[in-house]
């Protein structure tokens, strides 16, 4: 009993200090200032790892993560609202869709989102190339990137680098070593699922270099569930129909393919409430535009997604009528 009290003892100054931290609201580095509370604690910066502050969860205020200018606003009111002025430029921020077949819709909103880091660091006289770190079977799931595709969506292919790693602890490798280099506008790492490997100790790492580099961190999840993470930002992206829009000779388009559009649920912010918000991403003006979902038509088979095809050469096509089984027929 008296080997476990001193851990405990331990563990309880140490929140005890996170707690006047949190409570402090110190302006400086959070970092810096746990470490000397943990000190005073009894923890040693050099030994056991301190648990951060929960300055990137729900609970957070803003103040402790980013400053107005490391955030970069979407140009979507509720959803800047949300993650307190815009796109956290610091930090780990994870892009999650729950099937298979919604990833394209994630990998579009998240080149959107590369894109816009991209071209602040342009308007700076600065390269700012992009990192895509992809997972072997995340890129056989959804596919290699396109280059005339990622141009249409702003991306300045002589700015950007793909890579291929054999297994994931590979990929955090080359992720965590990025990261310790400015010259990035943005690090995309896409993986499936929610693997072993990547726990709450890797995505600390991440969002750790992240914030010391200042190079935003984007992990395209595909196919994956909430869990427990660093990242201060977790979005939940589906693909939303897209709006009508008007033609340079000023007539409306109804028919065809539009612009980009999206369903994005902010599943963890600094706020205190999920925002589900509507958007679409303009290819011209290279940048996100708030949708009305009442405006948006739905397609006409909205309530029933299964599509209806021909029935098959003799057999019966569609579902079976609805009834009650009592009795089998005979089979001789």
């Amino acid at each position: 009993m008296a080997e476990n009290a001193v851990p405990r003892e331990t563990v309880l100054a140490l929140r005890d200090a996170i707690a006047r931290l949190e409570r402090d609201r110190p302006s400086g580095s959070c970092l810096s200032r746990l470490e000397t509370e943990g000190e005073r604690a009894g923890f040693s910066a050099s030994g056991r790892s301190l648990p951060m502050p929960d300055v990137t969860g729900q609970h957070g205020t803003g103040q402790d993560v980013t400053r107005q200018a490391d955030v970069l606003p979407l140009g979507v009111p509720t959803l800047d609202h949300a993650m307190s002025g815009g796109l956290p430029l610091k930090g780990l921020s994870e892009i999650r869709v729950a099937e298979t077949r919604d990833a394209g819709a994630a990998t579009g909103f998240t080149l959107g989102l590369a894109a816009l880091c991209q071209a602040r660091r342009k308007a700076r006289g600065e390269l700012g190339p992009i990192l895509w770190i992809s997972e072997t079977m995340a890129g056989q799931e959804a596919g290699e990137p396109y280059g005339v595709g990622l141009s249409l969506l702003g991306i300045d292919l002589r700015a950007a680098l793909f890579s291929r790693p054999r297994n994931l602890q590979q990929a955090l490798w080359i992720a965590e070593a990025a990261l310790g280099f400015s010259v990035f506008s943005a690090v995309i790492l896409e993986i499936r699922g929610n693997p072993a490997r990547l726990g709450l100790a890797e995505s600390r790492r991440l969002q750790l270099r992240s914030m010391g580099s200042g190079v935003p961190i984007f992990l395209l999840r595909q196919a994956g569930e909430e869990e427990a993470s660093s990242a201060h930002l977790r979005l939940l992206v589906r693909p939303a129909p897209a709006a009508p829009f008007m033609l340079p000779d000023g007539t409306m388009l109804t028919t065809g393919i539009g612009h980009p559009a999206f369903h994005v649920i902010a599943e963890k912010t600094r706020a205190f409430s999920p925002v589900d918000a509507y958007l679409e991403w303009s290819s011209h003006a290279r940048r996100f535009h708030p949708l009305d979902p009442v405006a948006v038509p739905l397609p006409a088979n909205a309530a029933d997604p299964v599509t209806v095809l021909s029935a098959s050469v003799g057999r019966p096509g569609g579902a079976p009528a609805l009834g009650r089984v009592v009795a089998f027929k005979r089979a001789s």
